[in-house]
């Protein structure tokens, strides 16, 4: 395979692409895709393979015989390695084997025999969808450049469905236009030799929850050590969060383990009962060759800030609008000190701690020792012995679940208890939300509920892994905004084999009441120092998030004016300028206008971006 033309017009941390077949009509297309600053992998024949945009330190392609293999993103494959395992492919379907053995976070695409393949992480931090257009079947890591090329709009009914709080899985897994299919995380599309005729074909599955902490703690340290050494292998400066958290102080002490230099970067809260402050300083105790910035926390933006500059081009709403400014304020500092990678630990709590709905199924199978524990639960968080018994009660399989959750879209919101100890967060709507766009949610909420299979029989591992997914789906746009931003991020946690290795460790060993993350204390053992592990709790920045409601309600009110949702018949601007002008209204500080923000938002991001191949 050759590269058919380059530009250095784009840095690392953002690679994006589509994938064609090897035929003529295929390549036709494949000069929709072409923009300046673009690059161009290219089949045997010389036709386009890959046509994108990527660094060279991202992306590592072999070729053998009629197969040709390509990894983009990050992951420390060896060259030669590479090459023998392409020479060996006989089946596409072999590369299940080859994704789920490597460190990193990456897509792999294969060629074989005119077909292609392509898959991204099974954590959907990096994604793939199809379209058809012009006859040929074109894959794609973002479903907006897909959206483009084809000139569609965004569907009215999905937007309706954003705008549920939360959109339940499958729902906030679906393409914003209906013409642009998405390939599940777990699975990869196949491509047959016509160009025209596509596939699902499932490459992952979780690991069962089976094994003890004692066996797993060792495999878990592998993991997170090859992932924080995937990014760090180079050497260089890299910048870590530094919280004082279990997550974030894990992955600083590993970067420091590597030939990387290490600027650690600590954001205090604003809230005198924050404590990262001191914990961080305890942790940079033990790194003396790590150079440590304190932010001023009061200098540091808060939630909401900046809505209505917002020009990322996105290809769906997120929630992460809320908390871009936070987000990115800090890296032109880092990246003035050097940094060339900025490491998170975001991804810990989804990982190294778990669903207590796991206790669902052990009340079944160990009844004493689920009833001890589920006691120290309820006093942990405050839970009603009634709604215990009831939400514990509850067998209904998931899409029954899905299908009851229909029935009180204008409710309350749902009590923790059931949250916890269920198949997730019932959805709801809220006052300015439409009459009409109630009933495409409801559409939608029932279509699912008849077809749709949870993530696993476990509500337990069924909730981890939608936890996941939802949260990837958050951070996989903040990486793009990141790296637009001149300082790309990783999130190590989030590496499907770190995922992995915390995934199989037994719920009763996992999420316990009686201590914080157990399995990262038990894998960071002798890593960490002791007296950073002994942290029993974290900062939850509801200051910041208050403090911003109320700061930045002017932008709100504006935001509302002239409303693209208020336009498309889905919101009730005036309840919604009502709302800005209060935003000490019960149920705010409940977050319960994120969805309805980030759907606006994206919608504005749309108009501005609209019919544009992105760009990096």
């Amino acid at each position: 395979m050759t590269e058919l033309h380059e530009s250095a017009g784009t840095g690392p941390g953002d690679a994006h692409f589509t994938v064609f077949t090897d035929r003529a009509d295929a390549a036709a297309v494949a000069r929709s895709f072409a923009r300046p600053g673009s690059r161009t992998l290219a089949h045997a024949s010389g036709r386009p393979w890959l046509v994108g945009h990527w660094h060279d330190d991202e992306v590592l392609t072999a070729g053998a015989g009629g197969a040709s293999v390509a990894v983009i993103g990050c992951c420390p494959v060896d060259a030669d390695e590479l090459r023998r395992r392409t020479a060996r492919l006989r089946d596409l379907a072999e590369l299940d084997a080859l994704a789920r053995s490597l460190p990193g976070s990456f897509h792999l695409v294969g060629a074989l025999d005119g077909q292609i393949r392509v898959q991204g992480t099974a954590s959907g931090l990096r994604l793939v969808f199809h379209a058809e257009i012009d006859g040929v079947r074109v894959a794609a890591t973002r479903a907006d450049t897909l959206a483009a090329v084809l000139g569609l709009e965004p569907d009215v009914e999905e937007l309706a469905v954003r705008l549920l709080w939360p959109a339940p899985y499958p729902l906030f897994e679906m393409s914003m236009w209906s013409s642009v299919t998405a390939v599940a995380p777990h699975d990869a599309v196949v491509v047959a030799a016509d160009g025209r005729t596509a596939r699902h074909t499932r490459w992952w599955t979780p690991p069962e929850p089976v094994q003890p902490l004692a066996e797993a703690a060792p495999l878990i340290r592998k993991a997170l050590e090859e992932a924080v050494g995937a990014r760090t292998r180079q050497g260089g400066v890299v910048s870590c969060d530094l919280s004082g958290g279990l997550d974030s102080t894990s992955v600083c002490f590993l970067a420091d383990r590597s030939p990387a230099r290490v600027v650690a970067s600590t954001w205090p809260g604003r809230d005198p009962a924050d404590t990262d402050l001191s914990w961080a300083e305890r942790a940079m105790g033990y790194l003396p060759d790590v150079e440590h910035v304190v932010w001023d926390a009061d200098a540091s933006p808060l939630v909401y800030e900046d809505l209505l500059g917002i020009d990322d081009l996105l290809d769906e709403p997120t929630i992460g609008v809320m908390d871009r400014s936070r987000v990115l304020h800090h890296l032109p500092g880092l990246a003035a000190r050097g940094s060339r990678l900025h490491l998170t630990g975001i991804g810990g709590d989804h990982v190294a701690w778990c669903s207590e709905a796991y206790y669902h199924r052990l009340l079944r199978t160990r009844p004493l020792f689920a009833v001890r524990q589920l006691r120290g639960f309820r006093a942990l968080w405050q839970w009603p012995l009634g709604g215990t018994v009831h939400a514990l009660a509850d067998s209904r399989p998931y899409g029954k679940w899905l299908a009851g959750s229909v029935a009180n879209l204008r409710g309350p919101l749902p009590p923790s208890v059931a949250t916890g100890l269920g198949w997730g967060t019932a959805p709801r709507l809220f006052g300015w939300v439409t009459p009409e766009a109630e009933r495409m949610a409801r559409r939608a909420l029932l279509a699912a509920a008849a077809t749709v299979s949870p993530l696993h029989p476990d509500r337990g591992l069924h909730a981890d892994l939608e936890q996941i997914r939802s949260c990837t789906r958050v951070i996989r746009q903040w990486d793009r905004m990141a790296a637009r931003a001149g300082l790309p991020m990783a999130s190590p946690f989030l590496d499907d084999r770190v995922i992995e290795a915390c995934l199989a460790v037994r719920p009763s060993e996992r999420v316990t009441p009686w201590r914080y993350k157990p399995v990262l204390s038990a894998a960071m053992r002798g890593i960490v120092p002791d007296a950073c592990l002994r942290r029993a709790n974290k900062a939850t920045a509801a200051m910041d998030a208050s403090d911003g409601l109320r700061r930045h309600r002017g932008d709100l009110l504006a935001l509302w004016e002239g409303s693209r949702l208020e336009e498309l018949g889905l919101v009730d601007g005036a309840e919604l300028r009502r709302l800005a002008r209060r935003p000490a209204s019960p149920g705010l500080s409940d977050a319960i206008l994120y969805s309805t923000i980030a759907a606006e938002v994206w919608l504005r991001g749309s108009d501005r971006g609209h019919t544009r191949v992105p760009q990096p």
